[in-house]
This record gives C-alpha cells, structure tokens and sequence, in this order.
C-alpha cells in the first residue's frame, strides 16, 4: 500500500533541496534562435534589463516588473559589453563587430552615438563620481577613457596584456581591471587616469571576469585556465580564497544584498559562492543550466538572477530565464 504522507514529505524535500536557485520565468526574445548572447546590465531608475544578444547585434530592452520586452534595438554588431550610467538613463555598448562603443538613449530607446576604439571592445565599467565609463579593448590591449557627458574618448591607456574586464571600487575610487595574458589585475586612478599599480594574482591564470565588493574592497576574478574563482584582497594586493568552478567561465557578478557571487559557466552551470564576511568564503553549489550560458546579471532590488540561453538540451532558443535565490 502506498504511503501518501511519505510521498507528500518526500516532494516537499525535494522541492526544498532543487538548489539554491529557482527557475521561475522565461522571457521569450524575437532574435534569431541559437546565437550567441553576452553581457547584461541592470537599469534599476527605469527597471530595465539590459541583454546584448552578440551573435544578431541587438540590444533588448526588458522590463523586469512584468517580464516583457519593451524593445530591441539592432544594428549593434557584435555587441558584447553593456554598462547603464544613472541619471543619464545611457547605456554604452561594445559593439566588436564594427569596433565602435554605442551611446543608447534608453529615453528615446535608439542609437544616438558611436565612438571608434580599439580592437575588440569588450566589458565597461562607470565610475560616477567621475563622470567616465572604462571600456576594456581585449586585443588591443587597452582600457578606453568616455566622458559620459561629452560621450568622447578622453584618453587611452595601453597594456602588454590583453584586457579582461574592468570594475570600480565605489568606496576606494579606484577602477580596476583584469590582465588576462599577465595573470594580473591593474589599478587606475580615475582622478588621473594614470595606472598606479599592477599585482599578480597567485593560483589564477587567465583572469577574465570580474565582479567587485566595494565595502569590503574585494574582487571576484573568474580564471579560464585554471578552472577557480579566486577572491582577491584589493587593499592587500593577493588572493586569499579559492574555488573550482565548472570549466567556461566568463562572467561574474555579485549581489551585496545577500553577499553572493555568481559565476556563469557555458559548460552548463552557475557557480555560487557566499561571502560569509570579508575573510570567509564558501561555496554554495554549482547549479545546473543549459550550455553556452556565457552570462548573467542581478538585480540587487529584488536579489533575482538573470541569465541568457541560446539553447535549450541542444535545440535553439532565444530567451532570459529569471531566478530566484532560495537561502542555503
């Protein structure tokens, strides 16, 4: 005779440990199935997701209250980076397809500006006190300096390593950046625009990816040929944690709100990692998502996670899966 209390406790428990992370929406996207996607951003005065579909060279527009597209914007080719800067209602495009950063007015939703740079524009951090977005040019070895209220390139600095990604510390007031080829991460002074230090980061090769802790003056660095995510000490100059991750790791955010870092890996999974406070680190999981998920971003409001998908069990799609974080 079946237990029904038994099978009702056991799918409870099975409901409880899915992981940490629920699948609880798909937006369906119009672009062509089975491209690839890259960066996204979060636009928290207007509630936009912003999502850089690379392979068709579009931009989506996404309201996150209702889960709707609000537009896409094409002829971006290439796009993989995105940054929103505030109070502009402005988002900056790298668009590797014609060498060029876009200037997105999200108030009329269209193009108004495009910048020439340097050779594979890439990820884009903004310092605000500044007034400067930092474009990271990979194989050009070099960072791209905008005045966001000019939107012209300011200055240009140069590296003997291609660059990753750049960040900026809110509280320090410094922007860094990852040197993929050197195993490094340089600092810069905003105020300047002069770099002001390079550090190797030890047990990382490849660093790409980052995500910052500003109040704790922590960075996140995804290494692709060591397979780890390594937490890097900025005010100290060295790692003092390290994690295995999934093998395709890319991109790296973190959510201050609940102290995770969350690294997308297009081998087919999310890698969770918790800051417990700033000198204890563990890792959560890795949970499962479909391959080629090259990135992802968080809402800090509301804490869910945002992730592309070109395919689903190898058939294409289009579309964002939304999640929300159970605790673990």
């Amino acid at each position: 005779m079946v237990d029904r209390a038994f099978i009702a406790a056991l799918g409870m428990a099975m409901f409880f440990f899915q992981g940490s992370l629920e699948e609880i929406a798909h937006i369906e996207l119009p672009g062509p199935k089975g491209q690839r996607f890259d960066y996204l951003a979060v636009d928290g005065e207007d509630h936009y997701l912003l999502s850089a579909h690379l392979g068709p060279g579009i931009l989506y527009v996404i309201d996150m209250r209702t889960n709707k597209l609000v537009k896409a914007i094409p002829g971006l080719p290439g796009i993989t980076g995105l940054e929103y800067v505030p109070g502009l209602h402005k988002v900056y495009t790298s668009n590797w397809g014609e060498e060029k950063i876009g200037v997105v007015d999200l108030r009329t939703i269209s193009v108004v500006k495009r910048l020439p740079t340097e050779s594979k524009p890439n990820g884009i951090s903004y310092a605000e006190p500044f007034r400067k977005v930092y474009v990271a040019n990979t194989l050009g070895k070099a960072v791209s300096i905008i005045d966001v209220d000019k939107d012209e390139v300011v200055k240009v600095l140069r590296f003997d390593s291609e660059t990753g990604t750049p960040g900026y510390d809110a509280v320090a007031k410094r922007i860094y950046v990852t040197l993929r080829s050197t195993n490094e991460v340089a600092e810069i002074d905003p105020s300047t625009d002069r770099i002001i230090g390079r550090y190797p980061v030890e047990g990382c090769r490849f660093d790409h990816g980052m995500a910052i802790d500003s109040e704790h003056h922590r960075a996140f660095l995804l290494c692709g040929a060591t397979h780890n995510l390594t937490v890097f000490a900025l005010d100290d100059h060295k790692a003092i944690a390290h994690f295995p991750i999934p093998t395709g790791a890319d991109v790296v955010k973190f959510d201050t709100g609940n102290g995770r870092v969350y690294a997308a890996c297009s081998s087919g999974a999310i890698s969770i990692v918790q800051e417990d406070d700033p000198q204890h680190f563990r890792k959560i999981e890795d949970v499962p998502a479909q391959k080629l998920v090259h990135s992802l971003a968080v809402d800090p409001s509301t804490h869910r996670v945002y992730a592309p998908e070109q395919e689903e069990n190898g058939q294409p799609v289009a579309r964002i899966v939304v999640y929300k974080p159970r605790s673990k």
